[in-house]
């Protein structure tokens, strides 16, 4: 008995919900940008405030900033997750409640210890030879510097740390066997590999720097907020001097998103993409499978 053929019709599933999500958005954006355009915004002051010695100073002060106080987290961190993974003991509780204080407090709480640290130590020593104030030391940049980058460090060990975990714990017994110290395979065979994984949020994390630094107003740090607020203090034009601040905050981070892109593209090369030994042998697999 033949059966009879049975034909399927495929029915596209309805998108009218869909539709109507992206008609609702496009006019809530028609209306948040005609809200802008007719309200009491006087927009030729944004455009004459974007490129003012002031405003360009700020930029600038918020750009070394976020380098700094990155590059300084980044050690501090990269310390930490070696620490925290050692043997030594010490070690270990140490990198625990570092990592334990600074994570359980605001960054702008820490800004403002640092900035007034001159009232715990009044005066700074070097091994009793070298005797200076703190208040003529932790001045505005030091402070945000250290506010910033010590509170970084704590959040960035714990990054290296999973990308440390992430890397077979068998390529650190290999090169243990092969006559390399724990610190050698860790810094030349390790951490290389465990880049793949630590480099995107890094990158992520340097974004956020670059808005984190807006806290260092508070005590005083000329950043790009800082700067636009001297200037709408003078003018008035408080909404169109903090468009101003918007404008280039999103101009850093596009920029700083499209070299993330290209440093993960460089540490992910080969990542995933079949060898050509790899490739020859899936071929000889499938022509064997088909016969």
């Amino acid at each position: 008995m033949i059966k009879p053929k049975i034909q399927y019709t495929r029915v596209e599933p309805s998108n009218y919900g869909q539709k109507i999500t992206a008609v609702l958005l496009i006019m809530v954006l028609i209306y948040i940008c005609m809200s802008f355009w007719k309200g009491q915004i006087e927009w030729q002051y944004v455009s004459e405030n974007l490129f003012t010695p002031t405003v360009l100073s700020g930029v600038w002060s918020m750009i070394i900033m976020t380098f700094l106080a990155m590059a300084l987290g980044i050690i501090l961190g990269v310390m930490a997750a070696v620490a925290r993974m050692s043997d030594n003991r010490v070690l270990q509780s140490v990198s625990i409640f570092y990592v334990w204080l600074f994570r359980g407090t605001p960054a702008l709480l820490q800004l403002l210890l640092w900035f007034n640290l001159a009232l715990i130590f009044p005066h700074l020593s070097l091994f009793g030879l070298v005797e200076v104030r703190t208040v003529d030391v932790m001045t505005p940049f030091v402070a945000a510097l250290l506010g910033l980058g010590v509170q970084q460090g704590a959040y960035t060990s714990e990054v290296v740390r999973a990308g440390i975990l992430s890397i077979d714990k068998g390529q650190l017994e290999a090169a243990q066997s092969i006559g390399m110290t724990k610190f050698e395979a860790m810094v030349r065979i390790i951490l290389p590999q465990a880049m793949r994984v630590i480099i995107p949020p890094i990158g992520n994390e340097t974004i956020g720097m670059v808005k984190l630094t807006s806290l260092a107003s508070v005590i005083q740090y000329s950043e790009l907020l800082r700067s636009v607020e001297d200037v709408y203090y003078v003018n008035s034009r408080v909404i169109e001097l903090l468009l101003v601040a918007a404008a280039w905050y999103m101009v850093v981070v596009t920029i700083l998103s499209i070299g993330q892109y290209y440093v993960e593209k460089y540490f992910s090369r080969g990542w995933g993409a079949d060898t050509a030994p790899q490739k020859q042998s899936k071929l000889t697999n499938a022509v064997a499978e088909g016969e």
